[in-house]
């Protein structure tokens, strides 16, 4: 089973695909982790390749076209970054989708990253908003545009180990035979297949 979880920044998508694979016996594969890859290759630091990204959209689509390839060689395994269940689309068994109230969020980075709130707030909008721009230019991809989750859980209503439950849960539960059918991921196009 091919299990996606994508979410807005802070919302705990590492927390929860992490645990989930441990917890599946499946493997865990990040866009933070391709990214990593990315930079290696290019012998760059994360950093470096981060804001040379910022000028050049190929590393955005060679990091996406990554998730969609894995998506489709990949079974067991448990995919997470902002755009893995679109990336992954048909391949993808379940979709989750995780969030949480924007100050919530901000408060979750700013613990994380030893920064103020405000900071993490601000950063955060920001950031939203120019992925946001750059998946609608990119791929015609509205982030905000829910429908093809098969599940979307507001992380703030239960603790870390509140939403693997959830989502163990729903893994369990799937029965591919009594399925009547996932939602399409449809008028995407992906320049890279």
């Amino acid at each position: 089973m091919l299990i996606t979880v994508s979410g807005q920044a802070g919302s705990g998508k590492s927390t929860l695909a992490a645990t989930l694979a441990d917890v599946l016996g499946y493997e865990h594969v990040s866009g933070g982790d391709i990214f990593r890859d990315l930079a290696a290759e290019r012998e760059m630091t994360p950093l470096e390749l981060n804001r040379l990204a910022e000028e050049d959209d190929q590393i955005d689509r060679d990091l996406d076209k990554r998730l969609r390839a894995t998506a489709r060689k990949s079974d067991e395994l448990v995919l997470e970054s902002r755009l893995a269940g679109w990336m992954a689309a048909e391949y993808a068994d379940l979709r989750l989708w995780l969030d949480a109230p924007l100050a919530v969020r901000a408060e979750r980075i700013a613990d994380r990253e030893d920064k103020s709130v405000g900071t993490a707030r601000e950063e955060t909008e920001k950031r939203t908003e120019s992925e946001s721009v750059r998946y609608q230019k990119y791929y015609g991809i509205d982030i905000r545009d829910l429908s093809i989750y098969d599940l979307v859980i507001n992380t703030a209503r239960w603790s870390p180990e509140g939403v693997v439950d959830l989502a163990e849960s729903a893994v369990e539960s799937y029965d591919p035979v009594s399925d009547e059918g996932k939602t399409p991921v449809t008028g995407i196009e992906y320049e890279f297949e």
